[in-house]
């Protein structure tokens, strides 16, 4: 029989605890916890977290997986609002509402400095101009976008850099926001709505989306977009979070609803761990696509749930069973 030390060249360590900094494919015994443990690597997956306090549909999200904000969307039976909610990493907790409730809205930035616009809440016909800046405590009114439109995308950091693309129907315009106002500036390769963004505004992704529903994934460099490798899957209704070069998708429908998880690296998609629970139109945040959040939805058990995908090296702990 083949032994670790045939293998490694080393016998397995011996340690009083953990190292601090283990290498992949590292084995050791943990002598205080009586253990043999080893680093590896998770490829992704979910796992289920606190329950948003009002379940809904259609809503955006900005932050990360530790410190999120969903605003916006529709709840059952169908009713569209302004809640906001802030995530800390384990619990939901309701703040301040949009000052106009909708759905279908684009949206990033962080849980202290967000921006919400477009949208929909018939029959209010300038709801998908409106835009909205929330400093941490409260949203503001600020100046409305140059094309109104629904079922759009966003990237950015803070309230006072984002670009706002698509939207429906099949629209390719792209805007650019400076904190004070919106200008237009090239438009998407593909125009479409139902997609998801994720980045800056002068380092953007945006990926899948209706019409088909789509797996183009379109590259912004602070000037124009390029189109780059596609979807494993192509979906519309997405989530999706990160930056233009480590990005997470989720959800979606291809039909039907879906809860494959794609990762982006700069260069390809690659399939990553599913979600819990298929689910169409929610809410995301996060910074990377190793750390994210998904919440709220379309879908069975997907209403007021949400889930944390994590990736990356791990520390496992072997097993007798």
């Amino acid at each position: 029989m083949t032994t670790y030390k045939e293998i490694r060249g080393t016998n397995i360590e011996v340690l009083a605890s953990d190292p601090s900094n283990p290498v992949l494919g590292q084995v050791w015994y943990n002598s205080t916890s009586d253990v043999v443990k080893a680093q590896s690597f998770n490829s992704g997956s979910w796992a289920t977290s606190g329950n948003m306090d009002t379940g809904r549909r259609d809503l955006a999200g900005a932050g990360t997986q530790t410190a999120a904000l969903g605003f916006g969307g529709q709840t059952s039976p169908g009713t569209i609002v302004a809640l906001t909610e802030t995530y800390n990493g384990s619990a939901w907790s309701e703040v301040s509402d949009l000052n106009n409730a909708r759905q279908y809205l684009g949206g990033d930035g962080v849980q202290t400095s967000a921006l919400a616009f477009g949208g929909q809440n018939p029959p209010i016909t300038n709801v998908n101009q409106k835009t909205e800046s929330w400093n941490g405590s409260n949203w503001t009114n600020v100046n409305d976008l140059g094309t109104g439109r629904r079922l759009l995308a966003g990237a950015g950091a803070t309230n006072t850099a984002m670009l706002a693309f698509g939207g429906d129907p099949g629209i390719a315009n792209t805007e650019n926001w400076n904190g004070s106002n919106w200008t237009e500036v090239a438009d998407l390769n593909t125009g479409r709505s139902d997609l998801a963004g994720a980045g800056t505004n002068t380092a953007a992704l945006a990926f899948g989306g209706n019409p088909a529903p789509a797996g183009q994934t379109e590259l912004w460099n602070g000037s124009s977009w390029t189109e780059v490798a596609d979807l494993n899957i192509a979906r519309r209704e997405v989530g999706g979070a990160g930056t233009s070069t480590s990005a997470v998708i989720f959800g979606g429908n291809a039909p039907p609803d879906k809860n494959a998880t794609e990762t982006w690296n700069g260069t390809n998609w690659t399939a990553s761990g599913n979600m819990n629970v298929p689910r169409a139109r929610p809410g995301g945040a996060g910074a990377n696509n190793t750390s994210a959040l998904a919440f709220g939805g379309e879908g069975p058990g997907t209403f007021n749930s949400s889930e944390n995908f994590s990736s990356g090296p791990t520390t496992v702990t072997f097993t007798d069973s």
